[in-house]
């Protein structure tokens, strides 16, 4: 069982003081709350990789605004536009995942220059930086890919596809 599950996307900024709104990803209801840890993914080159919710606030329908702890203006949260919200398993209520659908596994992952990569099996949350672990399409083995935004150019949730463009030799280690 993954340790981490995707619980809601940032859809957009709402706040000059760094409010964002917020949507639980389908299948779920929204799960953020106060006090609870979040990784930011996938995660932006000058932006924070993880948060603690400050506060939820119910906006209508399935929007909610949502801060963060050290977030505190636009430009922070416009970094964090966009990105999804990975919660530890153990953090939330023991029913809150029982329709859901693990994470990213099963998405499929597609490489600007060689195409279709393979299917994610697993998110490895490392101190440093989130991994993709990819089954390699016809069955050679996996790959290791950094869940960053140098690499992936695309998310597509409803197609549960992730495009990336990786660079030359990294499906070769």
């Amino acid at each position: 069982m993954r340790a981490w599950v995707n619980v809601a996307e940032l859809a957009r900024t709402k706040t000059l003081s760094g409010g964002l709104v917020a949507r639980s990803v389908p299948g779920l209801p929204f799960l953020l709350s106060e006090g609870l840890e979040v990784a930011f993914v996938p995660p932006r080159h000058d932006g924070p990789r993880r948060g603690i919710v400050e506060s939820t606030k119910h906006e209508g329908k399935d929007a909610y605004l949502v801060t963060f702890e050290g977030v505190r203006d636009i430009d922070t949260a416009e970094l964090l536009a966009g990105c999804y919200c990975l919660v530890r398993r153990a953090d939330l209520p023991e029913d809150a995942l029982v329709a859901v659908d693990d994470d990213l596994a099963g998405y499929e992952v597609h490489d600007a220059c060689i195409g279709y990569v393979g299917i994610v099996e697993d998110v490895l949350e490392n101190p440093g930086q989130t991994l993709l672990s990819v089954a390699r399409a016809g069955g050679s083995g996996s790959a290791l890919i950094p869940l960053v935004d140098a690499f992936v150019t695309g998310f597509d949730d409803d197609a549960r596809r992730i495009d990336v463009a990786l660079p030359d030799g990294l499906l070769d280690l």
